[in-house]
């Protein structure tokens, strides 16, 4: 385990990782937790916003001045946010849960997964080198 490497990254990267970090956390709570409550409501609002500073943070992480394949996943998160909200307001729940979990898995677990490929940071904070 190396976190100094973490604490050495750039604001952004740090912002990025703490929030998906934060948002792949609360959204489990938000799975596992009743629905329609008001607590719900609210942790889901700040889930969104996890998710959208996980998404726009991940914009300014390039590698040699280019976006790299896992930048699909910036725009896929912004639309299903949007999607999830619009079908939340509208009472769709059965969408509204589809939808939140498909984001949980293919905007937050898949690309989180990805992270811990060797060279990456995530890879070096959990297994040195």
């Amino acid at each position: 385990m190396n976190i100094e490497a973490f604490f050495e990254a750039p604001w952004h990267i740090q912002l990025h990782a703490g929030s998906a970090i934060a948002a792949l956390f609360l959204g489990a709570v938000q799975l596992i937790a009743p629905k329609g409550t008001v607590p719900h409501r609210q942790l889901g609002y700040i889930w969104v916003l996890l998710m959208v500073i996980t998404a726009t943070t991940a914009i300014f992480i390039q590698s040699m001045g280019h976006f790299s394949w896992i930048h699909i996943f910036v725009p896929l998160t912004f639309i299903f946010i949007a999607v999830l909200i619009l079908e939340a307001r509208k009472g769709l729940v059965a969408k509204h849960r589809n939808t939140v979990l498909g984001t949980y898995l293919g905007a937050l677990l898949i690309p989180g997964l990805f992270s811990f490929i060797p060279g990456r940071l995530m890879h070096t904070v959990a297994f040195g080198g």
